[in-house]
């Protein structure tokens, strides 16, 4: 189930890829164009996210306040910072589902480079494994090579003896990954050992993760300082050193196609950043006037009448449960103990009797 989930969520990144790569004729080209279409895809879901964090930056005083005012009274902490966020207009977690969207995108990428048989070039199991037959008919042997990866040596095979496959198999493409003189489908580990010779073959593949890395951290700082709260870049440096680091270490036991992603995905973001800072900066600037301040006023008024509704409800759902169980506490109490002992009883009640009460007054 799982697999053919990941099936379908690979379709239209591989269209895409696909498109680019009839298009141009170079794998690396068409990962960068399909990085870009990505991010122009996502860039209004991200604007609304962008604005909602600068301006949250801009309340980093008035939030430092709310906590030192109320750093004792928690439940009054969380309820005025609700009240700063309602009058302001800010949704603290507007941004939070954007930032793992890069994730399943890079793994439905990292499919399509590594199983490009079965996700590049959309073929079904059976088609592989008669191109398979035909390949080795021809001397192809995956060898020691790591399993993980049979399709991209397949696909290489494929590329080499070409004129022996062409037209002969529905979808299957004359993949080449070469870009300026490296084999992106080639891995970091597996180059060391070719180390200092093998020429700019061997040097560029060892040298995408070290980029892909500094890019990577870059992308941070600038993010940081565009958000301008220096004290959350202080909080927050062990994740911003951290992230390059990790691309450090999947740079060199992954692909190196997806170390351009990475390169390409981090200086478009840079630039996303720059230009993204520099328009909502404008745009925050003129909503400090008195007619935006205004407005945010109005929506703040509208949130308290809604509060004081719900709080109405809630007091009225407690003055029913006090009711309700007002009569059930009736319902439980047993017939004919009104009294409170047995002389208080109807016929039993001496205070009743007068002074010339006798017992044997009609007695013959």
């Amino acid at each position: 189930m799982f697999a053919q989930l990941g099936y379908y969520i690979c379709v239209p990144f591989a269209w895409i890829t696909r498109l680019f790569y009839s298009i141009t004729g170079s794998y690396g080209v068409a990962i960068i164009l399909f990085t870009l279409v990505v991010k122009l895809v996502l860039l209004p879901f991200q604007l609304k996210s962008k604005k909602s964090m600068l301006r949250m930056n801009r309340m980093q005083g008035k939030i430092k306040d709310i906590q030192t005012r109320y750093a004792n009274n928690r439940a009054r902490q969380q309820q005025e910072m609700a009240d700063l966020y309602a009058r302001e207009g800010v949704n603290p977690m507007s941004g939070c589902l954007w930032s793992f969207l890069p994730l399943p995108i890079m793994l439905a990428l990292y499919y399509i480079i590594r199983v490009p048989l079965r996700y590049f070039m959309m073929m079904s199991n059976d088609a592989i494994e008669q191109v398979r037959t035909l390949a080795t008919s021809l001397g192809y042997a995956v060898g020691e090579g790591n399993q993980a990866y049979e399709q991209i040596y397949l696909a290489k095979f494929v590329h080499e003896n070409w004129s022996s496959f062409q037209g002969k198999f529905s979808g299957l493409i004359d993949l080449d990954y070469n870009f300026l003189g490296m084999d992106l489908a080639a891995r970091g580990n597996d180059m060391f050992s070719q180390f200092p010779g093998g020429g700019w073959a061997v040097w560029g593949v060892l040298l995408m993760p070290i980029i892909a890395a500094g890019v990577q951290l870059v992308m941070s700082i600038v993010t940081m300082k565009g958000n301008g709260n220096t004290e959350a870049a202080g909080t927050s440096k062990t994740m911003m050193y951290m992230m390059p680091l990790m691309t450090l270490w999947l740079g060199y036991i992954l692909p190196a196609a997806l170390c351009l992603y990475w390169i390409a995905n981090s200086v478009f973001a840079v630039f996303q950043e720059l230009v993204l800072n520099k328009y909502f900066n404008k745009i925050l600037d003129r909503e400090e006037t008195d007619r935006e301040r205004e407005k945010r006023e109005k929506r703040y008024a509208k949130y308290e009448q809604q509060r004081a509704i719900a709080q109405q409800q809630q007091q009225r759902s407690a003055q029913q449960g006090s009711r309700k169980k007002l009569q059930q506490q009736k319902k439980q109490q047993p017939r004919g103990t009104s009294g409170t002992n047995e002389n208080g009883r109807v016929g039993q009640r001496p205070y009743a009797r007068g002074r010339s009460y006798s017992e044997d007054h009609y007695k013959e």
